[in-house]
């Protein structure tokens, strides 16, 4: 993995000026133990999700490039083992952003078709103002599948199983059968509104509808890595497909009745979320979110 170390660029993508605003050099990262094996990394972007065993190293995510080191050497902190594998939730920056520099040093990665034909062109998010250049080759993922994909590593069978347009068009959820452990990607943010990004062909209805997927997975011991968040369980799942479906109910008849977004601002649909889910997304603009997702595409 030394050649991580030399690798401090941007990688495969241009993450504009979200990115470059970020102190990476104040950034520390945490790790917490989900289970025996299984790990959950926090620092700047998408929380990383870990398997340690005698057959190596399987990542969930991989944050920004410039975090690379820092996460290597908390991996390294787990494990002698190599990084064998990346899997990549879905295309966004902080969620792929060190794909180039773990590919460079050997890790296969893996996604949905969607994140790769995203990720091969690039794009633009105006919602969140960043600008997506297409990916170099060996920041793509080698790998990719249409509806699942199993791994038999580290005694444990982990699958990897694509929804429907929710988050993006490309979200899949990991699930580590053995060890009763789910990572969701950003389908759930925990006590965060989510983003729901229709730009990349995502869906305002379907969070809700992927957490109903999700949910019979969930017992009252699943150990649920969110991709936002702290480490979670089946009450804070539950508390999510609360808020969304409450918020979504409300809005979705005022967009039908033609309401304009400032009389949807003035309904406050959030009012009883705010003080614990607005922390990191303002309610103002989650609602502004779901007001445009809902609305008529115009032609």
């Amino acid at each position: 993995m030394k050649k991580i170390l030399v690798s401090l660029t941007f990688a495969a993508l241009s993450f504009g000026a979200f990115a470059q605003q970020r102190n990476f050099d104040a950034v520390q990262i945490k790790t917490t133990q989900v289970a025996p094996g299984i790990y959950m990394l926090e620092g700047e972007g998408g929380n990383i999700g870990v398997s340690a065993g005698e057959d190596g190293v399987f990542l969930i995510d991989d944050q920004f490039a410039p975090l690379t080191p820092k996460i290597v050497a908390a991996v390294k902190a787990i494990s002698d083992k190599p990084i064998r594998f990346v899997l990549n939730t879905h295309w966004h920056g902080d969620h792929i952003g060190g794909n180039e520099n773990l590919g460079k040093a050997g890790a296969v990665i893996i996604a949905h078709d969607n994140v790769y034909k995203r990720m091969s062109v690039g794009g633009a998010i105006q919602l969140l103002k960043q600008n997506y250049a297409p990916a170099p080759k060996i920041a793509l993922p080698a790998v990719t599948f249409t509806t699942t994909s199993t791994f038999h590593l580290n005694g444990d069978d982990v699958t990897s199983t694509h929804v429907p347009p929710a988050h993006t068009d490309g979200d899949s959820y990991v699930r580590f059968t053995k060890a009763n452990v789910i990572h969701t990607g950003d389908l759930f943010t925990a006590y965060r509104y989510p983003l729901m990004d229709v730009e990349s062909g995502g869906s305002v209805k379907g969070i809700a509808a992927a957490i109903d997927r999700l949910l019979p997975l969930i017992d009252d011991n699943t150990k649920v890595i969110p991709g936002h968040g702290p480490l979670s369980g089946k009450k804070d799942v539950l508390a999510y497909r609360k808020m969304v479906s409450t918020v979504v109910g409300r809005i979705e008849p005022m967009v039908k009745s033609k309401k304009s977004l400032e009389q949807v601002l003035a309904a406050k649909p959030t009012r009883e979320f705010d003080e614990e889910w607005g922390k990191f997304r303002k309610p103002d603009a989650f609602v502004e979110m779901i007001y445009i997702g809902l609305a008529p595409r115009k032609k």
